[in-house]
């Protein structure tokens, strides 16, 4: 039997470590679409009931989704993002999650 070497383990670089911690997080949005199923007063229910929007803001966001086709409904991290989407099908509601312009 052969005499082992010890494993080496990789050189850790500055430039990496640097560009892992210091990146500017980016962000996401929930953007809910306009479909010709769901009645208005329930586009305002829901986003009342799950984001806990005030009445005014909530009917400014419905009015969105169904005169310009979909509203930026909320911002965030990524897998936040996720959530919400999820929890608007959950609903009924269309909605997709796009990177923050």
């Amino acid at each position: 039997m052969g005499v082992m070497s010890p494993a080496i383990a990789p050189e850790r670089t500055e430039q990496a470590d640097s560009a892992t911690t210091t990146g500017p997080r980016r962000a996401w949005q929930t953007v809910v679409w306009n479909d010709p199923v769901n009645l208005m007063s329930y586009v305002v229910h829901v986003f009342r009931e799950y984001f806990g929007y005030p009445r005014p803001d909530a009917e400014r966001l419905m009015l969105a989704v169904h005169h310009d086709g979909h509203a930026v409904v909320a911002e965030g991290a990524r897998e936040q993002m996720e959530l919400h989407v999820r929890a608007m099908h959950d609903y009924g509601l269309w909605a997709t999650v796009r990177e923050a312009p």
